[in-house]
């Protein structure tokens, strides 16, 4: 009885043991997986803020956002259980092997050398599932950008009575996708069959050659009973394992996706001796004040190889001056402003602000110098006075309801549930598109930047507004050199130079009497014998 009763408490405690050894895996794995999805989440990001403009206008926003979604959780999926089955299948494979040559080394040599037909097998099968994984990761970023692409252009959808093409569009790459995840889902399942029915022909194949040795040598029946379940354990994690395949190879190939943009080359990095630039009213010790004067010289650019957008612009803007581009759509006007922020990099000439090459300043310090109001509007979640105070964040509440008085926001903002408190979600989907471009011009009003850009800053709003804002617009251009583009030109009348556009190159420029008396293009435009395109 007590030989029983302490039988009974081993038993007891190497099962709480087990329990407690089962939850500190658990444990440890959750939180070595979560804490390596957080940093690959967080090096993704900041990785994906450091990519030059060019990446995020080649690539849609569904399909970056799938390798923050989807790419990850695949990993997620591999580390939080697939890891798990891997480390225990190993160290049983390691165990069982080393009691297999125990009990005799023969039979386990007979076993082991089965072992690369499996490998071999198991790489024919794992190669295709692996490929058609990363077809499946590439097809569902697809699907996703499309579905984002759709949801934000639904108004546009349903006024051209587009809802059936969208449709018929979607269930194709619906349709693809599925095709991708079935071939996918297939090869996936078929290791552990494939795998498992190997395996018993070599548990078959050790069990004859067991009972040849226990006709021929002294190997007892016992000895062979213990060796062949050794056997089946030997064969037990590797079925497992092959069972995980899908789980492993969708990770891989969201893993490979997720790197991919990781291995992206950044925006280049500024020259060590580049130099900090700052207004005056944010002078620091140390600072090239900027006084405004911007200059283009012999300034060629293509986006692509082969195909140049702009050819030998030469502008020269003085400090405060107006300067607008007008000219047909494609003529270069906003990629002139691109260049000025060095969101790309020109092939030929340079652009000079007080002299300074921009590619001797940094980065960081020319963006801070220039302001810009968008064609298009984008305001993030949160509130009035924070989207606007996005100009400048250390602005006072005061200095916040100045600008939105100078962009003629303040009147429609008070009207507004909480004032300049009412929370905006949806990119500010409960203001009229007029609404968002006054707060998104009130918000280049609040920066203190000393350069100006505003690119068909007015195109949102309608005549009674646009007038508002010419006003306070000759307010806030005050004392700052100010771009323009505008297919409005009566926007532009006022502008202390005129630079007329046409596929990449400059065919007029000059004051609004100077070019009606030209009777050019720009009198052609203006006068509506011509339109713009």
């Amino acid at each position: 009885i007590n030989n029983l009763a302490i039988g009974i408490l081993i038993m007891v405690c190497i099962y709480f043991t087990g329990v407690i050894c089962s939850y500190l895996q658990q444990r440890i794995m959750i939180g070595v997986s979560e804490n390596a999805l957080v940093k690959i989440r967080e090096e993704l990001f900041s990785k994906v803020q450091k990519l030059p403009l060019k990446y995020h206008d080649t690539h849609t926003h569904g399909d970056i956002m799938s390798r923050f979604t989807n790419d990850l959780d695949a990993v997620g999926m591999m580390l939080n259980h697939t890891m798990t089955h891997i480390f225990s299948g190993i160290l049983t494979l390691i165990g069982t092997v080393t009691l297999m040559f125990i009990t005799n080394w023969i039979l386990a040599v007979v076993l082991i050398i089965t072992v690369p037909l499996l490998v071999y097998v198991g790489g024919i099968i794992g190669k295709q599932s692996r490929r058609y994984f990363v077809q499946q990761q590439q097809a569902l970023g697809a699907v996703n950008g499309y579905i984002e692409e759709s949801v934000t252009g639904q108004k546009v959808i349903k006024v051209f009575n587009y809802e059936d093409t969208t449709m018929a569009e979607f269930n194709f790459l619906s349709d693809y996708l599925r095709s991708k995840q079935m071939k996918a889902q297939f090869f996936g399942g078929i290791m552990g069959p494939v795998m498992g029915n190997l395996s018993q022909i070599s548990y078959a194949i050790s069990a004859t050659v067991g009972g040849i040795l226990c006709l021929t040598s002294n190997f007892d029946i016992g000895g062979l009973t213990i060796f062949t379940n050794y056997s089946r354990q030997f064969s037990r994690p590797i079925n497992e394992i092959s069972q995980q395949m899908n789980t492993i190879y969708a990770a891989l190939a969201g893993a490979e996706r997720v790197f991919e943009v990781m291995d992206e080359a950044p925006e280049k990095a500024d020259p060590q001796d580049a130099i900090e630039i700052c207004s005056k009213e944010n002078s620091a010790e140390g600072s090239h004040i900027v006084k405004g004067e911007v200059i283009l010289k012999d300034v060629t650019f293509g986006y692509v190889p082969g195909k140049t957008v702009l050819k030998h612009i030469n502008v020269i803007a003085k400090p405060g001056q107006k300067i607008a581009f007008v000219g047909s759509t494609g003529a270069g006007k906003t990629t002139i402003t691109n260049l000025i922020n060095r969101f790309y990099e020109i092939e030929e000439g340079e652009i000079l602000i007080d002299g300074v090459n921009i590619k001797d300043i940094k980065r960081d310090s020319l963006r801070s110098n220039i302001a810009m109001v968008l064609q298009d509007t984008h305001l993030f979640s949160g509130t009035v006075k924070e989207n606007i105070r996005y100009g400048r964040l250390d602005a006072t509440d005061e200095e916040v309801i100045a600008a939105a008085k100078i962009a003629c926001a303040h009147s429609f903002i008070e009207r507004l549930p909480e004032g300049y408190d009412t929370v905006l979600e949806g990119d500010g989907t409960n203001l009229s598109q007029g609404e968002r471009q006054l707060l998104n011009i009130a918000r280049a009003a609040i920066s203190k930047a000393p350069i100006l850009i505003l690119d068909e800053a007015t195109s949102s709003v309608d005549t009674r507004t646009e007038k508002l804002i010419e006003r306070g617009m000759d307010q806030l251009m005050k004392n700052r050199t100010t771009f323009v583009i505008a297919h409005r030109l009566s926007t532009v009348r006022n502008a202390d130079l005129i630079i007329v556009l046409e596929h990449g190159e400059i065919i007029e420029q000059g004051s609004h009497e100077e070019l009606l008396a030209k009777g050019g293009r720009y009198y052609q435009l203006y006068t509506g014998a011509v339109e713009l395109e």
